[in-house]
């Protein structure tokens, strides 16, 4: 069942971070999950290393750091497939 809820988490991270993005980013859905994932689990690290993994509340500085370095990482990996593509 995690496993279902990291592709759900994925899927939502990774949609995240492509509205974030300015312009548009030619990669398809199940590479935005895959780079929504990584994003999850090294906001997740990051938030542990800072900590502010766990909070009382909502952990809002955490899912900053997910949408944050899945940003990143969509920002990296678009040009490098639209010019796999061309």
């Amino acid at each position: 069942m995690s496993f279902l809820w990291a592709i759900i988490a994925g899927l939502v991270i990774g949609l995240l971070a492509r509205l974030v993005l300015p312009g548009r980013q030619p990669i398809p859905l199940w590479l935005t999950v895959l780079l929504g994932i990584g994003g999850a689990v090294a906001g997740n690290a990051l938030a542990s290393a800072a900590g502010v993994r766990d909070t009382g509340g909502v952990d809002w500085i955490r899912h900053v750091f997910q949408v944050g370095i899945a940003a990143v990482l969509i920002a990296f990996v678009s040009p490098l497939w639209a010019r796999r593509r061309a």
